[in-house]
């Protein structure tokens, strides 16, 4: 029984009031006001004490002056009493006086002021209160606004009126946060249903295609060799497009360290090996590579430039021509890809970009690869903070220049992939 009893007892003690932002402020603000009131006491103190304590050395000087003092006219009888004081004795007496009178100022001061100092840190501690709320009354809305956005209502703002102050800046960043939070959801979820789609038919074929052989009374030893045959080019063609998502992956994951990679050497090597596809294509293949340093992820940076000279292969027309060159200019490395191909609308530019579409907004066949190699460049660029410029050239073709980060400033920000739209510029 006396567990049930303590409880009871428990529950009934008072909760201390929840240490809010605006408590703190409003204890901090009573606090200050307070210190200040009692430093002001103790100087006013200070003060009237020194200004009093003179008082009686001055009467004392003033009556030792005069040549004599007498006693006053009796007020009833009228008698004026003709001797004279001693000037000592008058001298002691006005001393006392006056200390009895600065003693009684001090105790005054020492009684009063307590008291009003009181009285006003109360009413500051209620100011306070009501300037703390004032104050902080932008953060409840953005708190509220925040609870409220989810990852289905991110297209929600907080829109935050008021002088353009810290949480004026706290609003806007926040908003700008939700817009790149909205679009980072949007490409995600497109991202995930066309790689769903394109995993999918693939393993839809190659299951039609074994169902096919099984139902078949009369297949052969030579018909499963076909269809084993088919089967691993289907392998072959997922494996890819698994590599190409990992790369995409890994690209917009940002980069952990940066080292000092050879732009120029790295285009060499890719178009060594990429020469004799273009051959096989009657492509022509003009580089200048000039000295391109860059602080990155050499995989992924070897990652971009192959993807930049396989897509202006891919992509172009018999009896056409790649041009590749690597440069520095102010302290930044720069490599531009340009070729022929066919002619692109300069607003269907910026949908090369975006993962399995072509032009028109079509999906890609495979054929003409898995769809995702400038989107692995947008996001490896975007991960190493480079801006990407592509335009559409007169004529048909592509030109496509990236612009990586000078050295100092990849050490001062070495992991900061901005959203790859933001670096993407579309001429």
């Amino acid at each position: 029984m006396a567990i049930p009893v303590a409880r009871s007892a428990a529950r009934g003690w008072p909760h201390l009031p929840r240490r809010t932002a605006r408590l703190r402020l409003t204890l901090l603000y009573g606090g200050l006001f307070l210190a200040c009131g009692a430093i002001l006491l103790a100087v006013s103190y200070v003060l009237v004490k020194q200004a009093t304590a003179p008082w009686g050395a001055n009467v004392h000087m003033a009556v030792a002056r005069s040549s004599q003092a007498r006693v006053p006219a009796d007020p009833l009888t009228g008698h004026r009493g003709g001797r004279a004081l001693p000037p000592g004795q008058v001298s002691r007496l006005v001393g006392l006086l006056g200390k009895q009178i600065a003693a009684t100022t001090l105790r005054q001061v020492l009684i009063d002021a307590p008291i009003a100092l009181a009285i006003v840190t109360v009413i500051a501690l209620a100011l306070g209160w009501l300037v703390a709320g004032r104050v902080l009354r932008p953060l409840a809305t953005i708190t509220a606004a925040a609870r409220r956005i989810s990852a289905s209502s991110l297209n929600q703002r907080l829109a935050l009126r008021g002088p353009d102050d810290e949480l004026k800046a706290l609003g806007d960043t926040l908003d700008e946060l939700f817009a790149r939070l909205e679009a980072a959801f949007d490409t995600q979820r497109h991202f995930v249903a066309n790689a769903s789609h394109e995993l999918r038919t693939p393993l839809t074929r190659e299951r039609a295609m074994l169902q096919v052989a099984l139902d078949d009374p009369g297949t052969t030893a030579e018909t499963w060799r076909g269809v084993a045959a088919e089967v691993l080019a289907s392998n072959t063609e997922q494996e890819s497009l698994i590599e190409a998502l990992l790369a995409l992956a890994s690209g917009e994951g940002g980069l952990g360290q940066r080292e000092p990679v050879d732009l120029a050497a790295i285009t060499s090597e890719i178009l060594l090996a990429a020469r004799p596809e273009a051959a096989r294509r009657g492509l022509s293949l003009d580089a200048v590579t000039g000295p391109a340093p860059l602080l990155g992820d050499k995989l992924l940076a070897e990652r971009l430039v192959a993807n930049l000279i396989d897509n202006a292969v891919r992509h172009n027309i018999a009896g056409g021509h790649v041009q590749i060159s690597t440069a520095t200019r102010d302290g930044r490395a720069v490599l531009t890809v340009v070729n022929t191909g066919p002619a692109i609308p300069p607003e269907a530019v910026g949908r090369l970009f975006q993962p399995f579409l072509r032009l028109g907004g079509r999906r890609i066949h495979h054929d003409n690869g898995h769809g995702l190699g400038l989107s692995i460049v947008r996001a490896i660029a975007a991960a190493h903070g480079a801006s990407i410029t592509a335009h559409a050239r007169r004529g048909g073709g592509l030109a496509i220049e990236v612009t990586f980060l000078p050295a100092a400033s990849a050490v001062g920000n070495p992991s900061g992939p901005s959203a790859p739209d933001d670096r993407l510029r579309v001429r």
